[in-house]
C-alpha cells in the first residue's frame, strides 16, 4: 500500500479530512524550528500557527511538537507524522502542477534520477522520452536511491533511475548496464601510490570495501565528494585524481583534458531502472524509450 492510500486513510477524523494547511505549518514548524519563524516564513500570525498545531493534535490525539523556549522538539508520534505530511504535501503540489497542464498536454511522466546518473544516462531516457511522446509532459526530480523508491512508491514519480533495487508490490524493477568506474586525472604521470591530490568519489557500499582493498595502505584522501559532478568540477580546475563514471569523462578522455591512469583496477556500480506499475501499466512507448538506450 502506498503513502497515499495510507494517508487518506488515517488522515480522516471526526468525520471529516484534515486540512492540508495544517499539516503543512506542521512541516514548517519543524523546517523552521520554531513557531514564530514559521509564521514569518508562511505569512500568518503566530497564533493562527498554534491553532493549527493544536487541531492537528487534537484530531490525532497525540503531541507532535514539545515548545521550549529555545524552539520545538519532535515527538516520536510527530516523526511518524512527517513523513505522510510530506508525501501528502507533495502529492498537493503534483496535482496542481497537472491540473495547469495545457489542454493539449495528455499526461505528465514524473522521472526521478539519482543525482549522479542524469549526466549521460538520466538525460538520454529524458530526451528518448520527448522523442517518443512529443504530446506529453516530463518533470525530472532529483534524489538519491531512497528518496526515489519512496517517491515511486508514493506515486510522487512514474518511473525512477537509481542505484538500488528496492524492489516493492506496486513498482518493477530492471538492471541496466553497470556504470565503469575509471581512475583519471588531467596528469596521464600523476602518481597512483600515495597521492596527496587524490580525490574520493563515493559511489556505494560496494565500491567503498573494494576500494579499500585495493588501496589498503595509501590513507585517507584529503578531499572527498558524494556528488560525481562536483568531484569531476574540482579536479578539472584543481588536478589530482579520482575515480569517476567513464559516462561522465569520455569526452574530457577524447579532448585530452583527463587521462584514464594505467595499473590501477577499474570497479563498477549497479544501474537500475524502475517504474510504478500502476501509474505506467499503458505506456507501452516506456519500453521502447528504454532499448533506445
Amino acid at each position: 500500500m502506498n503513502y497515499y492510500a495510507l494517508s487518506y486513510r488515517n488522515f480522516r477524523f471526526a468525520g471529516r479530512v484534515m486540512r492540508l494547511s495544517s499539516l503543512q505549518t506542521f512541516l514548517t514548524i519543524i523546517e523552521t524550528g520554531s513557531l514564530s519563524r514559521a509564521s514569518e516564513k508562511l505569512n500568518i500570525t503566530q497564533s493562527t500557527v498554534t491553532a493549527r498545531l493544536q487541531a492537528l493534535e487534537d484530531d490525532l490525539g497525540h503531541t507532535l511538537l514539545h515548545r521550549q523556549r529555545s524552539g520545538v522538539s519532535v515527538t516520536a508520534s510527530g516523526l511518524r507524522l512527517k513523513r505522510y505530511a510530506e508525501a501528502m504535501s507533495d502529492l498537493w503540489r503534483q496535482a496542481r502542477q497537472e491540473i495547469a497542464l495545457p489542454d493539449h498536454v495528455r499526461l505528465i511522466c514524473n522521472f526521478g534520477v539519482h543525482h549522479s546518473l542524469w549526466t549521460g544516462l538520466g538525460q538520454v531516457i529524458f530526451e528518448n522520452i520527448c522523442q517518443l511522446r512529443p504530446d506529453i509532459a516530463v518533470s525530472v526530480w532529483s534524489g538519491n536511491s531512497s528518496q526515489i523508491s519512496d517517491w515511486l512508491d508514493a506515486g510522487l514519480v512514474d518511473i525512477g533511475l537509481s542505484h538500488a533495487a528496492d524492489v516493492k508490490s506496486n513498482q518493477s524493477v530492471f538492471e541496466l548496464a553497470a556504470d565503469r568506474l575509471v581512475l583519471v586525472s588531467p596528469d596521464p604521470q600523476n602518481p597512483i601510490a600515495f597521492d596527496p591530490n587524490y580525490i574520493y568519489i563515493e559511489a556505494g557500499t560496494d565500491f567503498g570495501r573494494q576500494h579499500a582493498t585495493a588501496f589498503a595502505s595509501a590513507g585517507i584522501a584529503n578531499i572527498s565528494f558524494n556528488n560525481p559532478l562536483w568531484g569531476l568540477e574540482h579536479l578539472l580546475q584543481n588536478g589530482g585524481a579520482a575515480y569517476l563514471p567513464y559516462r561522465l569523462v569520455e569526452q574530457h578522455l577524447a579532448s585530452n583534458s583527463l587521462f584514464i591512469l594505467d595499473g590501477v583496477p577499474e570497479f563498477t556500480r549497479r544501474v537500475y531502472f524502475s517504474r510504478n506499475d500502476e501509474a505506467t501499466s499503458q505506456w507501452q512507448w516506456l519500453d521502447q524509450a528504454i532499448r533506445m538506450i
